[in-house]
Order: C-alpha cells, then sequence, then structure tokens
C-alpha cells in the first residue's frame, strides 16, 4: 500500500543491502515511506545503533507482499506497519513477523472526506464510496458504520489509488472518499464542492490506527537483547524528537525528500510518537495483556469483516511483550 507521502517511494528503490555484520548485530528494516517511523533515521544519524553495538539499515517498500516476503526470505529482520496491515492477508498465525513494540499512532492523518449532502456517515448508505483497498481510514469508516448499524456492504465502494484522492474527490457522484495525509488536505483545498470537509478522521478513534515495531520470529529468539538494544534507540530517538523538534526537522526532511518545515506540519497534525512508557502502557507486562491486545482484536474483526484478513490471529500469540520490558 501507498502509505502517505507516496510520492517519495516511488523514487526509491528497494535494496536490501549485505552486511559483513554478524547476525547478532546486524537489524535490517523495511517499512512504507512514512514520518512515523523516523526515529529509526533519527537514531541512525544520532549515532545510537553504533554505540549500542549495532549495524542498522532502513530501506522503504510501501507494498506489503514485498516486505512479507523480504522477511520470509530472511533478508530483513524488521518491518514496520499498522495492525490493520500487519495483519491481511496472506497472513497466518505462521506467517514470519511478531510485534515487539509500537512507534506511532495516527491522530488525523487519515480519513474520510466528503461534502455538505452528507451529513453523517448514516447518510452514506446506498452512496458511492472511493478507496484504496485495505488502507487504515477504511478501518475508520468500518468503525463509523457499525456505530450507525451500517457495514461496508450498505455502500458502494469503487478502488481507487489515493494518490488520486484530489481527481476523484471533483467527480460528484463520487459521495466520500477514504484516504490519508498529504492527499486528504489537499483534496479539500482545491475542491470547489461546497461544504467540502473531512468527515471522520483518526483523531475520532484514538488508538484505532498504531504502528508496530515487527521482528522475525527466528532472529528474535536466537538473539534477544539485540532487539533490546534497538528499542532502545527507538525511545531515546522519541524523547529526542520531542525535546529537540527542529533539529529533528533538519534530520528527517532529507531522509523524506520534505521541506524541515513540511516535516513539522505533518507531524503536528497527523501522528504522536510513542515515548518508552506509552509503548509499555501498549504492550503491557511480561506474560499479561496491554492496551494493544485489546486493539488488536478490534481490528482483527473489523478486518475479517470487510474480508481485508483471511485467518484470525490471536493477539497473545502475535504480540511478544518480554523484549520492551526489558528496559523498564
Amino acid at each position: 500500500m501507498d502509505r502517505y507521502l507516496a510520492g517519495v517511494a516511488s523514487a526509491l528503490a528497494l535494496t536490501v543491502t549485505v552486511s559483513t555484520a554478524s547476525a547478532a548485530d546486524q537489524i535490517r528494516i523495511l517499512a512504507p515511506t512514512w514520518l512515523g517511523f523516523a526515529p529509526v533515521h533519527v537514531a541512525l544519524e544520532r549515532g545510537c545503533f553504533a554505540e549500542n553495538g549495532l549495524d542498522v539499515s532502513i530501506r522503504f517498500e510501501d507494498d506489503l507482499a514485498n516486505v512479507m516476503a523480504a522477511m520470509q526470505r530472511g533478508d530483513i529482520e524488521i518491518q514496520m506497519r499498522s495492525v490493520g496491515e500487519y495483519q491481511g492477508r496472506p497472513r497466518d498465525r505462521d506467517t514470519p513477523g511478531i510485534i515487539i513494540g509500537t512507534i506511532d499512532e495516527s491522530v488525523g492523518g487519515d480519513g474520510v472526506i466528503t461534502d455538505e449532502a452528507i451529513q453523517s456517515v448514516a447518510d452514506l448508505q446506498g452512496k458511492v464510496i472511493a478507496s484504496e483497498p485495505n488502507i487504515p481510514s477504511r478501518l475508520l469508516l468500518q468503525m463509523e458504520l457499525k456505530e450507525a448499524g451500517l457495514t461496508l456492504e450498505d455502500l458502494n465502494i469503487r478502488d481507487i489509488a489515493t494518490a488520486d484522492t484530489a481527481a476523484v474527490f471533483a467527480d460528484e457522484s463520487i459521495a466520500a472518499i477514504a484516504t490519508y495525509e498529504p492527499f486528504m488536505s489537499q483534496a479539500i483545498a482545491t475542491s470547489s464542492r461546497p461544504g467540502a470537509r473531512i468527515l471522520v478522521s483518526s483523531k475520532d478513534h484514538p488508538g484505532l490506527i498504531i504502528d508496530a515495531i515487527i521482528a522475525r520470529n527466528d532472529d528474535l529468539q536466537a538473539n534477544p537483547d539485540k532487539y533490546a538494544r534497538f528499542l532502545d534507540c527507538i525511545y531515546k530517538a522519541v524523547d529526542f524528537i520531542k525535546a529537540e523538534p527542529d533539529s529533528f526537522a533538519e534530520i528527517a526532511a532529507g531522509e523524506f525528500g520534505l521541506t524541515p518545515e513540511e516535516v513539522t506540519e505533518i507531524v503536528q497534525t497527523t501522528l504522536t510518537y510513542n515515548t518508552l512508557d506509552e509503548a509499555l502502557d501498549y504492550m503491557g507486562a511480561p506474560g499479561e495483556r496491554g492496551k494493544l491486545h485489546d486493539i488488536f482484536d478490534t481490528v482483527m474483526e473489523l478486518n475479517l469483516e470487510n474480508g481485508a484478513a483471511e485467518n484470525k490471529l490471536v493477539a497473545e500469540e502475535q504480540i511478544d511483550n518480554s523484549v520492551i520490558n526489558r528496559l523498564r
């Protein structure tokens, strides 16, 4: 899926570099082109990984199928995705990858846009709705519909590429579009439709769209200390981001093809990074369920209902909170 800043990803080739580091020190990452994963770049720039004896590399890759194949082959040790995308087909209980931490959550970056003709989600019944398949905003729409006593089957859904949001929104036969930033704001800003606005966004469902750090099971079992050192740097990077936002914006801008001002605007309006304490709250105490387990179960049911997933996954089997709890 082309998530947020998708145009940047198209200019970046997928390459998983071969390193001379030992397996006990090496972490190769694939992640979508999304600023939520910028703490990795901060930790690299500030030298934390090197100080912790780690050889870390990260490449952008938006296509989940490519990432899953890379992890299956053993080409990467970590991927990062939203919990909802992680659950998506063809994952089953034996597919490589297990959640070991959280890194950020959407607080406005995903949403559904419409115009004055639609006053509530209930008004969408029987209407044409456009959306890219299996994106977080579909979960938001599905959650809102459920509260109104409706399902996605009550809508006429047309598949689109999210990058085409503005062009599709120009067609007034499309009642609403499930989309994400920056395309969401761009479509509203350029629209001539009366009352063009965001109908619902991830602000309305905090915690529903949360990005996870996902490790390859066999390597996690063999080298748990490596992942503890990795997570230590991630949360130190988050502390730096919150304490030095201007310096962070300078670091991230070059990595994501943005200006520092654009980085600041995106971070302030669409996402929040998880501190260690927040991540621990999500992940739970050793051997216990945390808030993420409940979120996982909620999103799992939504994904099964809308066909984005075909296998029911059990949160306790897909979340390992043992490593992050070493940082307490």
